[in-house]
């Protein structure tokens, strides 16, 4: 008879959400590798049916209190996209500036508290911050940098309340985002030491084979625009994601999996961001990350925390860029009328890519929605990754292992809360 044994975990730590994790032993190998996404489905699709197009930005803010903006990105440029509009000059320059703060405070929020404790023997950030309260306060100090940032041009810090279909409801004036330029100078400073500290960090030498794909800018590190690019030669419209993305629901998630039409996984996220964008990086950024022994490609899951810190050191610099050149618009929005049709947008959230999709109907009602968040677009290639890495570490005690697997997700900073639909009902009568 086989000898099986079973590792569970039953509620990951320093994630958002609620997940679990469940592997499976037979005959001392790996036989089975399930990321339990158990979180209750909120059915935000559904939810969306039947409401204004204009609605849809702030609705879609709910899913998550950590990436609201990515979800108001993606819902804004879906809608205009089905109108017919496009958003340009000051306008498009703040939701860029929009974006920064939500990296930066996303970031190093993860990189700070959530991430940097597993490499340094902490059990959690706080047990980090009671021994190093100097490094600490300055990382959140950080983080408040970026959550002012999103306060500045969305109304307040989460769930922000100033971005419409068009534009914002409100355009800041420029003596509102001047005092933030000069806290991003000594920003700037702290986010080239998160990447030097980060750097100095003992990671376990394992890479993996991944396909990248995030979205691809003709001219800059994109946030809001682009193509769908993948690192093995796929370069789409965000209109024709559907046709080379496919959803299925697995029996231990809540949230559905995605992946390639053909079946195979993918990464999304900072490391596939970097891949594909590196070179529309500042060079000093570029030059940084050379001294700090990152290349153009990292796979490695584990320095992920250093890529994350590059992130957040550009996300500072482009925020300091924006607001150096900025013009207040003439107008707060466009005008947007609807229209009866369908609209596209993707955005890059802090753990990577965010596809929207919606029909609406000429008098501007949401006829149908679908959302697809990044953790739904790892969820299998962290399953992977995690077989993968046990199988090297089959032999070590079944505590010990357990703790490197929690290591091992955290890695991919995965959004568990952003599950927004469920595919199977089963109803059973007597």
């Amino acid at each position: 008879m086989s000898r099986r044994n079973l590792i569970r975990v039953p509620a990951l730590a320093r994630v958002e959400g609620e997940g679990g994790l469940t592997v499976t032993l037979k005959g001392g190998a790996v036989d089975r590798v399930e990321l339990n996404i158990f979180e209750p489905p909120r059915f935000f699709e559904a939810l969306l049916r039947g409401r204004r197009f204009t609605e849809a930005p702030d609705i879609t803010a709910r899913i998550c209190g950590i990436c609201p903006v990515a979800y108001q990105m993606s819902a804004v440029h879906a809608m205009e996209r089905a109108c017919g509009v496009t958003v340009g000059g000051a306008l498009r320059e703040l939701r860029r500036l929009l974006y920064c703060g939500e990296w930066i405070e996303s970031h190093v929020l993860h990189v700070v508290m959530l991430h940097a404790p597993d490499f340094l023997g902490y059990e959690s950030g706080l047990h980090l911050a009671k021994d190093q309260p100097k490094l600490v306060e300055r990382g959140l100090q950080l983080k408040k940098l970026g959550n002012d940032l999103v306060r500045a041009v969305g109304g307040r810090e989460i769930h922000p309340v100033n971005v419409k279909v068009g534009g914002f409801y409100r355009a800041p004036t420029r003596a509102e985002l001047e005092p933030l330029r000069a806290r991003l100078d000594e920003a700037y400073v702290v986010a080239e030491e998160l990447v030097r500290w980060t750097a100095g960090f003992e990671f376990p030498d394992f890479t993996q084979p991944w396909v990248f794909v995030a979205l691809r800018h003709e001219a800059e590190y994109p946030f809001c625009e682009g193509r769908v690019t993948s690192s093995d030669g796929l370069s789409l419209d965000v209109a024709d994601f559907e046709r080379e993305f496919v959803e299925e629901q697995l029996p231990h998630s809540n949230a559905l999996h995605c992946r390639r039409k053909d079946g195979s996984n993918y990464h999304v996220g900072p490391l596939a961001r970097w891949a594909i964008n590196f070179d529309h990086l500042p060079p000093d950024i570029r030059h940084l990350a050379a001294a700090v022994g990152v290349g153009p490609v990292e796979r490695n899951p584990f320095r992920s925390i250093v890529v994350r810190a590059l992130e957040t050191l550009f996300a500072v610099h482009e925020a300091r860029r924006i607001i150096q050149a900025y013009v207040e618009p003439e107008v707060s929005a466009v005008l947007v009328e609807p229209r009866d049709g369908t609209g596209w947008g993707a955005s890059e959230a802090p753990r990577g890519i965010l596809y929207h999709r919606y029909r609406i109907t000429a008098d501007g009602q949401i006829a149908d929605a679908r959302i697809v968040p990044p953790t739904s677009q790892n969820q299998a290639t962290i399953e992977g990754d995690l077989r993968a890495f046990v199988t090297s570490r089959v032999g070590l005690p079944v505590k010990e292992l357990t703790w490197q697997c929690e290591q091992a997700i955290r890695n991919y900073d995965p959004g568990i809360s952003c599950a927004t639909h469920f595919l199977r009902l089963d109803v059973r009568h007597g």
